[in-house]
Formats: C-alpha cells, structure tokens, sequence
C-alpha cells in the first residue's frame, strides 16, 4: 500500500468516526444514561431460540406469538432486516417502515452498535428466525460503535493486525471464535479428564526466587517491598513434586509460564501447560494416561480419534509407537553404528564426528558436550522431525534429564519420555528423581554450566533437596503444552492462532 493510499484510508476512517461520534452525541441528547443505557434485560439467546424453535413451522410459530429479548452487535444491514450477532449465534431483527421513521435508534443505526432488542419471533420466508419489533421502544442502541468495523467478507487483512487488536478479530472473523471455544473445551476436558482419576489440582507460585523445573533463561523481576530480585516462573514442577513430598499423591496444575527467549511459530515467551504428578507410578503408567487422555480429548472435543492437520492425518485411536532414543537415530540414520551409540560414553570422538557429519556445529562452548549431550543433540538434527505419527521417544541420557530418575538397568539414561506428533514435541514425562544426595549432585553440575556460560542451565535450590530428603514417594510426572496441543486440535500452524493476545512489538508512533 502506498502511503498516498494509506493516508486517504486514514482520512475516511476518521470522517467516519467524526460522523459516529455526532450521533453519539444525539443519543446523549435523548438518553439519561448519557448515551449508554445500562437498563435493558436480555432474556434469550441467538442460539438457543435457534435450537427450540428452528425446526418450526413458520405459520405455527407465528401463531404461538412467543415474545422474545435478545442483546448483540449488528454485523449486517438489508432493508428493514438487521443481523445482529451474540456469543452464541447469530439472528435478525425487523422494523416495519413506519416505526423506522419515528424510531431515533433505527436512524442512528450503525453496524458495530451493540443493540437490545424485543418483539415477537418470526420465521422469513427463507426460513431463518428474527424478532419483530412491534413497539417503537423496543430497539435500544445500548454502546454506540465509534470505529468502522472491517469489511465482514474480507476481515483484518493484515495479519499481524488480528494479533494486535484480536478483539476485531474475533468480532469479524468466525474461524477465530472456534479456535478460542476449542481451546476452552480441551483444557474442560484435560481438567475433567485428571479429577475422574483422583488428581488434584492447585496452584504454585508465579514469582519466585530461583527458578526451577526446566533448563530455560527466566525473566527478572524485582519486589520492592522485600527488596530481593525475583523470577517469573519457566516451570511449576519443584513445587508441585513438594506438594507430593507433603503428601498430596495426585496433584495437576494448568500453569502460565515464562521464559525470557527468542519466539517462532511454536514459542512465545508467556504459554500455558498442563503439569501433573502421580506418586507410586511410573513414566510407564503416564505414557499409558497420556495415550488415554488425548484420545478422550480427540473424541469429546473433536467428535472422532484421527485429526487432520495440514495434509496430515494423525490416528488418536490406535495404540501410539514407542521407542528409545538410540532406536530413533538409528532407524533414521542407517549409517550410524548401534554400538557406538549403546557404549556412546566409551566413544565420545565418534560421537563428536557423527555431530559434525549431520550439521552440528561444534564449537568452544560445545566442547564441554558430554556424550548424553551428543546423542541428544543428533536425534534432535536427523530423527524428531521425522516422527510424523503420535509417538513416545524414551530413554534420554541422564545429562540432559537433571531432574529425571535413572534407569536401573542403564544408568547412563532415564526413565523419561517425549511425545511428538507430526515431528513436533507436545508432552515430556519421567519418573522422578527422588534421591536427595543425586539431585544435589545434579543441580552442582547445572550451576558449573551456568558459571561456563549456559543461561539456561538451572540453579541449585537448596529448598527443593532438603523437601527430598525428607522423602519423595517413588514419582512420574508429566508436562503437555497447551497451546501446541491447540495449534494440532484446530489445524493451526502458529502459535500465535491459539494465543488470544500474542506478545507483540510496540507500534512506532
């Protein structure tokens, strides 16, 4: 668009308004509540008239003579036919030409006015309901539209606009609402899901003084009161395995998290999870529950267990593949030796040229890479986008699982698990670790890496040890991402579509 062009957009964008405004001013001039009436009562909504009464006979209803009262936003104007839209539908209204000409409401009707109206329902002749307006005062502008709505067929044009001001877009734009309703009625059912089975769900703190439960850079706060720096949370995992210590034994909390990195069409610095933790079990048993949950989540939500996303359709029905991390590289990188990778501690050179072999690079602040760090790291390059249909990678090495309990058989690697659809991760779950003296073992080694440069490495809490000398029964836990679990849910390929209000930029002045 040229700026020539945008400034005249601008310039008839505020004639407009000026015009909004002068009858604004008229409605003030007629209305005791200064030109916003707080006094109408909506009784029905668009959708439910729509459900009991939609199927009726048009003479039959109009005999019944039912007086309804609805409230909503006018979206469209046709002659004497109003559309007008609620949260829940849509339906008209109709104003004979006689009470158009006496009625003030009627000729300072803009689309985008919020109205309450009451009559009597009526079915056209093209079979869809509206409300007769009968009386002169049974039309009231209840909020007056100063801003033009964009064209209903075209929407916000420019995308990053319906970020911006989401709440056009969700005026306009119906694929928009559903996504959001959606969203609503999966975290219903994640909630409805876990409590049928004895979890219970809390809350932890959003501030806190180290943070904790993922290797993730946290944004810093400061509280003036207590004069000490503070931390947005980038996990509530150490609270709620305390939680569990203190004898909560099923425990779920859907969190708000913070994480001070960069954004793509998967991350954004504030994103919602889904953490729950289960005493006597087993990251075994949570693969199990989360297999059973999304299918549940697939059929209340969806209606059916397979899920079209893109050109892909993902099966939520049948049992979901497992394999360990080595079994993954392997079956996607046949010019890598199985040896190697079991015994990858005994062959860390190899595994360094194997890296460099796929695209890795390997730098000074990669020379520290252990081997877990290494294979890690080559299944993430060759192996994860590749896992297409729902899957479990398992078995991840001890060096990138500080929190994870290692495996008895193989100490080198976890009892942990990834979930991946479509090659993307939506879950991560591991049998705890609850040896105090490991943990703390563990937690030194993140802080060398923190003090060599790594600002993702985590802190030493010193709280979170002393709760697991105390005793952590033996533990699984689990996070799935919500808002990724959406973006697959409603077929949407940005985060930012399953955000309502996205982290933006400032507009320049």
């Amino acid at each position: 668009m040229t700026d020539t062009t945008n400034e005249n957009t601008v310039q008839e964008e505020n004639k407009l308004i000026a015009e909004r405004r002068a009858k604004l001013e008229k409605l003030r001039e007629n209305c005791s509540a200064n030109g916003h009436p707080n006094d109408f009562r909506r009784e029905h909504l668009a959708g439910e008239l729509k459900a009991e009464h939609g199927e009726k006979d048009k003479d039959a209803l109009a005999a019944e003579g039912i007086r309804v009262s609805v409230a909503g936003r006018v979206m469209r104007r046709g002659g004497p036919f109003v559309g007008i839209q609620d949260s829940s539908d849509s339906i008209q209204f109709y104003m004979a030409k006689p009470l158009q000409k006496e009625s003030d409401a009627w000729q300072l009707l803009d689309i985008g006015d919020i109205v309450g109206v009451s009559g009597v329902l009526h079915k056209s002749g093209k079979g869809e309901l509206y409300v007769d307006i009968d009386q002169l005062d049974n039309l009231t502008i209840l909020t007056k539209s100063l801003r033009p709505l964009p064209d209903k067929h075209h929407g916000l044009a420019d995308q990053e606009m319906k970020y911006r001001q989401r709440y056009v877009d969700l005026i306009i734009n119906d694929e928009t609402r559903k996504t959001f309703l959606m969203r609503s009625k999966i975290i219903e059912g994640i909630r409805f899901f876990l409590s049928q089975r004895g979890f219970v769900e809390v809350e932890t703190p959003m501030l806190q003084t180290i943070p904790g439960g993922a290797s993730a850079k946290p944004f810093e706060t400061h509280h003036n009161a207590m004069g000490i720096d503070m931390f947005l949370r980038i996990a509530p995992e150490l609270y709620l395995k305390r939680l569990v210590v203190g004898g909560f034994d099923k425990v779920f909390e859907i969190n708000r998290n913070f994480r001070n990195e960069g954004t793509s069409t998967r991350h954004n610095p504030e994103f919602t999870m889904i953490e729950f933790y289960q005493a006597y079990a087993t990251y075994h048993d949570l693969m199990d529950t989360t297999e059973a949950m999304l299918k549940f989540i697939a059929e209340t939500v969806l209606g059916a267990t397979t899920i079209e996303y893109g050109e892909s359709t993902y099966d939520f029905g049948s049992t979901f593949q497992r394999m360990t991390m080595v079994e993954a590289i392997l079956k996607y990188n046949t010019g890598m030796d199985e040896a190697v990778l079991r015994d990858a501690e005994n062959n860390l050179e190899t595994l360094k040229e194997y890296a460099k072999s796929v695209g890795i690079h390997l730098g000074p602040k990669e020379a520290g890479w252990g081997a877990g760090k290494l294979i890690c790291e080559i299944f993430e390059e060759t192996a994860e986008s590749k896992l297409d249909q729902p899957t479990f990678i398992t078995e991840y090495p001890w060096e990138v699982s500080p929190l994870a309990r290692r495996n008895d058989e193989n100490p080198f690697v976890t009892d942990r698990f990834e979930f991946f659809v479509g090659g993307r991760e939506l879950a991560n779950g591991f049998s705890e670790l609850n040896d105090a003296e490991d943990q703390a073992a563990r937690f030194r080694k993140q802080v060398e890496e923190k003090d060599a440069g790594d600002d993702e490495a985590m802190h030493y809490d010193d709280d979170y040890v002393r709760a697991l000398e105390y005793g952590l029964p033996p533990t699984a836990g689990e996070g799935i991402g919500i808002d990724r679990l959406v973006m697959l849910f409603t077929n949407s390929h940005t985060i930012k579509d399953v955000i309502l209000f996205p982290h933006m930029k400032p507009l320049a002045d």
